[in-house]
């Protein structure tokens, strides 16, 4: 085909049905499909429309997802693009990641969109191995019943359990008593909550000091797992909440309308289902998420290490906000650290309140 023939233009058709074999539509169209010139003959292409392309800016639909005049408003996209968090697996990243960029950059170009970039931010998850490590496969015998594991342990274990095996971008191996554990985990929460007969526990009292401590100490922990997508370390905070709830006597709604709260993201239906034991309003899911008590969340005293030219020498007992002149001042007194640094003078500090002191000495 010569330069000058080109684009090629696509001929009107009446039927966008599949041809008998399977075959894109165009292949119906003989007299295009079919080439020839100064007595050579060919095939054209008939897959105008490669598969990734639908996926390839159904975001922008869904900015607009009614509309019968355009593909979408240029307004709307630009409320709500671009998207916050794009989250897929690595198989996607030429598949619909590429692809979907491509897209938008031409559509930027064309004046079309006001966002060259699609997407904010992207994350990777981890794959869910069979439990023998592999990749799940029939051909492997390795594959995880679900509707099995739905009608024994229910979909919140199954949900919360994947969210719990690890961290998300990490391959992690199927366990059967794993998810036993997170079943029996949720099945403590209920019982905190509701008794065997169905009557609600929870009562109009305070929380105890040191276990409304805890409680804000896990709003904070689980607020920022959740931004970071580190949901095992958020579920294991609520694990540690739901023991320390579990030691008294008390079931004050306070702590336990928070618990449920911050369970909803990982077993919503038991937590749309307690909440409506506790006689709360609406749903949990659309209830404001709870905050923390900044001076609830410190630790009185912590253990800081001790360094001295970059290595260990002992540790000391300090506020966790406590000013470098005193964090230097309780250092000199640890043994290891003055016989480290006898005769010798400090050059250099090294401070981070809370975490490590490093002297430098010359």
């Amino acid at each position: 085909m010569a330069i000058d023939e080109l684009p090629v233009g696509l001929p009107e058709v009446a039927d966008y049905q599949p041809s008998e074999k399977g075959e894109a539509p165009l292949a119906r169209n003989k007299e295009w499909s079919l080439y020839s010139k100064n007595g050579q003959s060919g095939v054209r292409e008939t897959d105008t429309m490669p598969g990734s392309a639908g996926s390839s800016w159904y975001f922008l639909r869904f900015t607009d997802p009614h509309n019968d005049m355009a593909p979408f408003d240029f307004e709307n996209q630009k409320y709500w693009m671009p998207v916050d968090l794009y989250v897929g697996g690595a198989e996607h990243t030429v598949g619909h990641l590429l692809y979907a960029r491509f897209w938008q950059k031409v559509l930027f170009d064309l004046g079309l969109v006001t966002h060259d970039e699609p997407f904010k931010k992207l994350a990777h998850q981890g794959m869910i191995l069979g439990a023998d490590g592999e990749k799940m496969s029939k051909s492997r015998g390795n594959v995880a019943d679900l509707d099995e594991i739905r009608n024994k342990n229910g979909v919140d274990a199954l949900r919360t359990f994947i969210s719990f095996m690890g961290p998300m971008d990490r391959d992690k191996p199927w366990s059967a008593t794993g998810i036993d554990g997170v079943t029996r985990f949720l099945d403590r929460v209920r019982r905190l909550i509701v008794s065997e007969d169905g009557v609600c526990l929870v009562k109009d009292e305070s929380v105890p000091q040191e276990l409304n401590k805890v409680l804000h100490k896990t709003i904070k922990k689980v607020t920022e797992d959740i931004e970071s997508l580190n949901f095992n370390t958020a579920i294991s905070a609520l694990m540690i909440l739901v023991n320390e709830l579990s030691k008294i006597d008390a079931r004050p709604r306070v702590a336990l309308k928070t618990l449920v709260q911050m369970l909803m993201p990982f077993a919503p239906h038991l937590a749309e289902e307690l909440w409506k034991k506790m006689a709360e309003n609406d749903f949990v899911s659309l209830a404001p998420w709870p905050t923390y008590d900044s001076s609830l969340v410190l630790d009185e005293m912590i253990t800081m290490g001790v360094q001295v030219n970059g290595k260990m020498r002992g540790t000391s007992q300090l506020a966790p906000d406590a000013p470098e002149s005193l964090a230097v001042g309780e250092a000199q007194k640890v043994e290891p650290g003055l016989a480290a640094s006898a005769g010798k003078s400090i050059v250099k500090i090294v401070y981070r309140a809370g975490k490590i002191l490093n002297l430098m000495t010359n």
